[in-house]
């Protein structure tokens, strides 16, 4: 008998995991994070963010990073209000000086390519552009000064290895880290600014744009601005540079963000840091892919297994035509059993589930989903 409405369905309270949050951004904060925020409020909430005691906060910030990423003395840690969003736009102005070259592979690597074809005071960008579900490889070009890579298109569940171009010379590698950074793995030897938003792998709120820059990026951020090229002050990377050495930012930031962005830094460090972060993400990844390729009516999105996302993992789901089920109604009779988005990204148009698996999701609550999936699917197909 088949099941009229998905949210009818009730999974066994033994089966559940322990917390039912799979997000790909916003994703699932953990119990200590909040703890943290209730203690910082007296203290920290409402008070000025050009005092020490907020610098000194947004100073751990900048240090606990540095140490989770392993970074060279001379390298910057440099924030800004406004998501990755914002940061195409900073990264328009301020980093790329005349061309850039874009490796495009799913919904959110289109996006710096984007904005960088808009601006009138730079050259056409190149986009080297593969279908959603691989990804493409950067070469070396005249002309190219600014190399935009992304470590994770978060739509599609790919990841993919950051190599500085051999012959890219004195070219900046600018990595889109949003939904990487805190999961996987990099060497700041082939990369020259990594930026992310805080709201996957760390667990923290949006809101705040972070960017790792190595000296060579310093050097261009700092090249034109003495190029007076025009820059609205909101996105000026120099201004933002300035500030964050003093452990600020421009204009007022979302304490409670930086609040919960400290406590999840501080808990990967005391972990074992990226090496053991990664660790989580990656048996988490195993879990979920393991299980997709055993089901006949599941299957990773991306073929390749090296090209299989750690920290989001898509399946494909088979039609009702085809002996599957519709992926939405999975979604639903999780969702009404406390287990949420795991929802497919909208744009990308596939019966699929979209599953978050960074660090501070447990890889036993993944391999719990698991169950629950196939508890639903059973019931969906009567």
């Amino acid at each position: 008998m088949s099941i009229t409405d998905p949210r009818s369905i009730r999974i066994s309270s033994n089966l559940l995991p322990a917390d039912g949050r799979f997000g790909c951004g916003p994703s699932k904060v953990r119990p200590e994070q909040m703890a943290a925020l209730a203690a910082a409020g007296p203290a920290l909430m409402g008070t000025s963010h050009r005092q020490a005691p907020i610098k000194n906060l947004v100073g751990s910030v900048r240090s606990g990073l540095s140490q989770l990423f392993g970074l060279p003395d001379d390298w910057e840690i440099v924030l800004g209000n406004g998501g990755s969003t914002v940061f195409w736009d900073v990264a328009t102005f301020g980093l790329v000086n005349k061309r850039s070259q874009h490796l495009v592979f799913g919904e959110f690597s289109s996006k710096f390519a984007e904005a960088v074809a808009a601006a009138p005071h730079l050259g056409e960008p190149t986009v080297i552009k593969t279908d959603p579900g691989t990804h493409p490889t950067a070469t070396s070009e005249a002309g190219i000064d600014t190399y935009a890579l992304t470590h994770n298109e978060t739509s599609t569940g790919v990841m993919m290895p950051l190599v500085r171009p051999v012959g890219s010379d004195d070219a900046l590698v600018v990595v889109d880290a949003t939904s990487a950074a805190g999961g996987l793995l990099w060497n700041p030897a082939e990369v020259d600014v990594y930026y992310f938003a805080p709201q996957k792998c760390f667990a923290s709120d949006g809101g705040l744009w972070f960017a790792a820059c190595s000296p060579r990026a310093v050097e261009r951020i700092e090249k034109i601005s003495a190029s007076k090229r025009w820059v609205p002050a909101s996105l000026d990377l120099k201004i933002a540079l300035d500030n964050s050495k003093a452990n600020q930012t421009y204009n007022t930031p979302a304490l409670g963000t930086v609040v919960m962005l400290d406590a999840q830094v501080k808990w990967m460090n005391e972990i074992g840091g990226l090496s053991a972060c990664n660790a989580r993400s990656a048996k988490s990844s195993s879990i979920l892919y393991s299980w997709a390729e055993s089901r006949e009516w599941a299957t990773p999105f991306v073929s390749n297994p090296a090209q299989r996302s750690q920290v989001v993992g898509t399946i494909d789901i088979a039609s009702p035509a085809e002996g599957g089920v519709d992926a939405n109604d999975i979604c639903a009779a999780l969702r009404a059993n406390g287990v949420v988005d795991t929802d497919s990204y909208r744009k990308l148009g596939r019966n699929q589930l979209r599953v978050g698996m960074f660090p501070a999701i447990d890889p036993e609550d993944v391999q719990a989903l698991t169950a629950c999936i196939d508890v639903v699917v059973e019931a969906l197909r009567g």
